[in-house]
């Protein structure tokens, strides 16, 4: 898990460094740290989140473990899943 707000100390840094890790595949998915949801990067609810609650993950497997839960908007699929379970 990567803080958005440890990318950088200004928000060009940050968004460098965010497009640098996007580009070779460090992070795919975004979450939000206080409600434990994570989503596409290109989720329409997770870009109105404030930076300093945003944090990016690698992969799924990743954020199930530290104990996010799907998206219901951008992922509903696995999200029907989470919520039969």
């Amino acid at each position: 898990m990567i803080r958005h707000m440890d990318l950088g100390s200004a928000p060009y840094a940050r968004l460098r460094a965010l497009a640098r890790l996007m580009k070779n595949g460090t992070v795919t998915l975004a979450g939000n740290r206080p409600g434990k949801i994570y989503g596409r990067l290109d989720c329409r609810t997770g870009k109105r989140m404030k930076p300093e609650n945003r944090v990016f993950f690698q992969s799924e497997t990743d954020a199930v473990t530290l104990g996010y839960r799907p998206c219901a908007i951008c992922l509903p699929r696995e999200y029907k899943l989470w919520k039969a379970s």
